[in-house]
This record gives C-alpha cells, structure tokens and sequence, in this order.
C-alpha cells in the first residue's frame, strides 16, 4: 500500500499470549483461506484446541507462526514440509540462544 507521499504504510497488530483466536479470527487476520490453516495444523506448525475446525481456538501466538509459515512457503517457495522444518529449527535457535544468555554467554 503506499500513500500519495509514496511511503509505504504498514500494518500492525500486537495480540497478548492470553488472546484466543478462531479459525476464522486467524484466517482473516492472514488474509488467507482455512483449507490454508487447517494445512498449517496438520503439519504441526500450528497446535490449536479442540477437535475439529469449527471449534479450534488459536493462541495469540499462533498468529505470528502462522504469518511466519505463509511467507516462508511464498517468499522462498518451499513446501508446507519445508516450512514447518524451517520453523522448528528457528524454534530450536531461538532455545538454545536463550540457554547460552542464562549461563552468561553472549549472543
């Protein structure tokens, strides 16, 4: 999007870890289709509560996984495999980086 200035204008949403979402909530604020989402849970990227679609709720998290997920797959065009592989290896990253500052290393 950009402004008649021409500077592009950005997007922001900050959601707690306490905010609940629902399939809908989380595929609106994607921009995406809930095949898309419901694909993300079946590979494991996303883990919501309950048992079927229509009922899941979705961690505030979620939506930064989620997000993190869908670029992934179309800015690098890799698979939805590919992607949960990459996000698992972030996560594992971000873990032990967390452990080296807890034992006074430095990152």
């Amino acid at each position: 999007m950009n402004t008649e200035n021409n500077l592009p204008q950005f997007s922001i949403c900050i959601l707690e870890e306490q905010t609940q979402l629902t399939l809908a909530d989380l595929c609106g604020a994607c921009s995406v289709h809930d095949q898309q989402i419901i694909e993300l849970v079946d590979a494991g990227v996303l883990e919501p509560q309950g048992r079927e679609p229509a009922r899941w709720i979705f961690a505030g998290a979620s939506l930064h996984r989620a997000r993190k997920a869908l670029r992934l797959q179309r800015d690098l065009d890799i698979g939805l495999a590919g992607a949960a592989l990459a996000l698992e290896l972030m996560d594992e990253i971000e873990s032990l980086r967390t452990r080296l500052r807890a034992v006074g290393g430095e990152y």
